[in-house]
């Protein structure tokens, strides 16, 4: 897909997104604004894989490390033919497999369960060192959020992806710059990442991560070491009053908050 069709695409994932959060009455609605670019060239454009048979073995792999923000991948995978795309509706209700994250053992096309920060990664360092010992083809992509890589084991992670020269393996470190409760600066600030992975012995990338022009090549790019993506994001992107904002981590709309989301996400598609 162009990248006219892509942004069609990204957009239509946060209005069903938005919607299914406000349904719901909880969901992680910041984080799921600033990510949905990235998975939408990811699942429309760069990744290998076969929703008619989610397991082929041939397949690229993906691991949402941010897991809390499993909502904008269900999206995704719905609206790439992996579930049914009514199965949204069932977002976080009694005995629904669309839990608050992700589950390998219930959902096609979640390569792992994840939602404790920092696991993820290392996950992936598994797959990709697995692709190179069998001698796959297969790559393996790996979304972070930027206050998760405050997490240790990620940067053991960083260390053995180099060691083991895993070029098969692509980090995206969604830097919309806020966490939990805080901004990145104000908790542990990481910032600028860029040299710290590349002290590590990484190729790093650095663009607008809510510029699929910038997104598409990026993601597509090949190195000769392990890629990192430092996509520079918005949390709430697309919608005015959630933007660059900590409130709307888990945040929900009321009412008025939510028709006016749906208003302006409608008027951009």
């Amino acid at each position: 897909m162009e990248t006219r069709e892509l942004e069609q695409i990204a957009r239509q994932i946060r209005l069903r997104d938005v919607q299914a959060v406000y349904e719901a009455g909880a969901g992680h609605i910041g984080g799921e604004m600033s990510a949905t670019d990235i998975l939408t060239a990811l699942f429309f454009r760069v990744l290998n894989i076969f929703p008619e048979n989610p397991k082929n073995p041939e397949r690229d792999r993906f691991v949402l490390s941010k897991g809390h923000v499993a909502l904008a991948l269900y999206v995704t995978l719905a609206k790439r033919g992996f579930i049914p795309e009514e199965e949204i509706s069932t977002f976080l209700k009694p005995m629904s497999r669309l839990n608050g994250h992700p589950n390998c053992n219930k959902v096609p096309g979640v390569e792992t369960n994840t939602g404790p920060l920092g696991h993820g990664l290392p996950v992936a360092v598994g797959m990709a060192k697995a692709a190179k010992l069998s001698g796959a083809a297969y790559r393996t992509f790996v979304l972070t959020g930027d206050g998760e890589m405050q997490e240790g084991s990620n940067w053991e992670a960083i260390m053995a992806g180099a060691q083991f020269g895993l070029d098969n393996l692509t980090l995206i470190i969604d830097h919309n710059r806020f966490q939990q409760g805080a901004s990145l600066k104000d908790t542990n600030d990481l910032a600028p990442l860029r040299p710290r992975l590349e002290a590590f012995g990484w190729d790093v990338t650095e663009i607008n991560g809510n510029a699929m022009a910038e997104v598409v090549p990026a993601l597509e790019k090949r190195t000769a070491r392990p890629h990192c993506i430092v996509a520079h994001t918005n949390k709430g992107h697309g919608i005015s009053f959630m933007q660059d904002s900590g409130d709307w981590h888990h945040k929900v709309p009321n009412k008025d908050q939510y028709e006016l989301a749906v208003k302006e996400l409608s008027e951009a598609l």
